[in-house]
């Protein structure tokens, strides 16, 4: 009985933050229940040595358990005292009020500069990848200039291609007029020889 009632004093004492007490008591009760019934001596003496092991972590557990109660305590009367000298002094609660809301407007603030900036970035993207209107007319300008000089080149060329046409169709006209007159030469030459050939035939006779 004193036994049980000892296990459970310690169980409330330890069992609170769910970090295995629960197992190890329960541990415990069972290692006590076999070293109780326990038919040998070597295996008596395991059981006794398992449960010291048991309690050891059981009583550091514990001992943790103390140590931060004791730590929880020493805070909650620290957290006393800052709330007590905070309601000594009134206005330096509504001081902090006052910077709290000033930093949240500076807050919305550097918000909205920031969102202006990126805005503001983000369009000087755009504009740095098209040129100003004074160099677009410059090439625009340029460009007429270019145009207009190969539209003169186009007109020399067309006209220079017309003056050839022109010029070859005069040299076969006259290849054509030379190579009649030489073919007509030729015939006449051909006419006079026969005949020549012909007188001498009857000179003969």
């Amino acid at each position: 009985s004193f036994f049980s009632d000892e296990v459970i004093r310690k169980r409330l004492l330890i069992d609170g933050d769910g970090a295995g007490d629960d197992r190890r008591i329960n541990l415990l009760v069972k290692s006590f229940i076999k070293w109780c019934n326990s038919g040998s001596q070597e295996e008596g003496y395991f059981q006794y040595q398992r449960m010291l092991s048991t309690l050891s972590q059981c009583e550091f557990s514990m001992g943790k358990t103390l140590l931060v109660y004791d730590m929880n305590l020493r805070e909650m009367e620290n957290y006393e005292k800052i709330y007590k000298d905070i309601g000594k002094d009134e206005k330096i609660l509504l001081a902090a009020h006052e910077k709290i809301s000033e930093c949240k407007k500076q807050i919305l603030q550097a918000k909205r500069i920031r969102k202006n900036r990126q805005e503001y970035d983000a369009l000087a993207k755009v504009i740095q990848h098209h040129p100003d209107r004074h160099e677009t007319l410059k090439q625009l300008e340029a460009l007429g200039k270019e145009l207009q000089h190969l539209s003169h080149i186009k007109e020399n060329v067309e006209d220079k291609l017309e003056l050839r046409r022109k010029q070859f169709h005069v040299l076969l006209s006259t290849i054509h007029e030379l190579q009649q007159t030489l073919e007509n030469d030729e015939k006449l030459s051909e006419a006079e020889e026969s005949q020549e050939t012909q007188m001498e035939t009857e000179t003969k006779q």
